[in-house]
């Protein structure tokens, strides 16, 4: 039903940047929120940043102020711009979106591939 694919994801040296894109695609009507997720060897999948419908964004505290979530409706296309990346950063980078499905709309998650960022000099 939802189709997500990432790319963008690469090498960097500490402080450098990075812009990881989402493309969506198939039945993406009605989002109630997109996002980006990260996992790093050995831990948990965690919360990156995300827009909800009503178009109030978080951030993880880790990356308030240097990381930017933005979405291009026209293009069905969300952005992570990463700045100042740190080594901590270097995990695999999930597209996420969460719409309601079904007769009985029921909220569900759909996740892209992953994009692997590595931050190492």
């Amino acid at each position: 039903q939802v189709q997500l694919v990432e790319s963008g994801g690469g090498l960097v040296q500490p402080g450098g940047s990075l812009r990881l894109s989402c493309a969506a695609s198939g039945t993406i009507s009605s989002i109630n929120a997109m996002g980006w997720y990260r996992q790093a060897p050995g831990k948990q999948r965690e919360l990156v940043a995300l827009i909800q419908s009503s178009g109030w964004i978080n951030y993880a505290d880790s990356v308030k102020g240097r990381f930017t979530i933005s979405r291009d409706n026209a293009k069905n296309t969300m952005y992570l711009q990463m700045n100042s990346l740190k080594p901590e950063d270097t995990a695999v980078y999930y597209c996420y979106l969460q719409r309601p499905v079904g007769i009985l709309r029921i909220m569900t998650d759909f996740w892209g591939q992953g994009t692997q960022v590595t931050v190492s000099s």
